[in-house]
């Protein structure tokens, strides 16, 4: 690693800049001095033109315009903080723009996709079915973030008022309802299974999240999406599923069912409500599918009167 590199690195890591941040940013300014190293060019020769072939190159990669977007950006910031310590003379990454991205619409499953995967799931027999089974029944009642789901403490819930307090994004507390279903089989769990699981835990201070790994440990984002998939495997249901999924059928649901734009934002914990008007594109594009499936008088271009 050279010196800028290192130094860019350590200011960040004493900005308290998480360990999955800073291995991103080390990655993005790996690729980039890789780059220079076979142009056979110094950090501070960089100029527009040489942006614009790393660009490039990157896309001729196979870099996608939101990975490349994501990493321009990082650039960008790296070039700042040289261009502060006064190491260059100007940032040629504020003179390219990276290139558009496209619209993404979020992945989300049907409500009949969602019942088959439940009802499936409800039918295992091993040691962790029950966990799985609350783990699934609340992302899809209350629509969490993943960090979400793996954060919240047994004192975060109301089982009366069926409500779960959480810190969200921006260290912003709500409240979030979840249903019938999911606390029938959130009590079980507790009762019944989560005892077990805390048991295993061998440390003077055993997982205090609700949710435990097989190891009595508090559970994390990654073990949640490991998770994922291993329903996948025991029901035989393949939906590539991950935590998102679940959040975005959660929003989709809601929104074909009537409920209102904000009311969805409020829920999801959105700061814009822009952020949740992807949720529109996706609902539209399910009542164009239903339309075309249903209405009988489809007729081609050229039928029409």
């Amino acid at each position: 690693m050279n010196k800028p590199e290192k130094e860019y690195l350590d200011h960040l890591e004493a900005k308290r800049y998480s360990a999955h941040t800073l291995d991103s940013y080390r990655r993005d300014l790996d690729f980039f001095f890789a780059f220079l190293n076979e142009e056979g060019l110094l950090f501070d020769e960089v100029d527009k033109q040489t942006v614009k072939d790393f660009e490039a190159e990157e896309l001729a990669r196979g870099v996608g315009p939101r990975s490349l977007g994501r990493r321009m950006s990082a650039l960008r910031q790296f070039y700042d903080y040289l261009l502060r310590k006064e190491e260059v003379p100007f940032n040629p990454f504020e003179m390219v723009h990276a290139p558009k991205k496209p619209i993404r619409y979020p992945d989300a499953l049907s409500e009949g996709q969602v019942s088959s995967l439940l009802n499936a799931n409800a039918k295992r027999t091993d040691a962790l079915a029950v966990r799985d089974q609350a783990i699934l029944e609340l992302m899809y009642a209350s629509g969490m973030r993943a960090s979400e789901v793996v954060s919240f403490k047994k004192r975060d819930v109301n089982y009366r008022q069926r409500v779960i307090s959480i810190i969200g994004k921006g260290d912003k507390q709500r409240l979030v309802p979840f249903g019938q279903t999911a606390l029938l089989v959130m009590q079980t769990y507790f009762e019944k299974q989560r005892p077990t699981l805390a048991a295993r835990h061998h440390s003077t201070r055993p997982g205090d999240a609700f949710f435990l790994n097989e190891r009595g440990e508090n559970l994390t984002v990654r073990g949640l999406e490991t998770i994922l998939r291993s329903v996948e495997q025991k029901t035989g249901i393949y939906l590539g599923l991950h935590p998102h999924m679940l959040r975005h059928s959660f929003a989709t649901s809601l929104l074909d069912h009537g409920a209102d734009l904000r009311l969805i934002q409020e829920l999801l914990g959105h700061a814009s409500l822009n952020t949740t008007q992807v949720y529109t594109h996706v609902s539209k594009k399910a009542m164009q599918e239903q339309y075309r499936a249903y209405f009988p008088r489809q007729g081609k271009p050229d039928d029409e009167d």
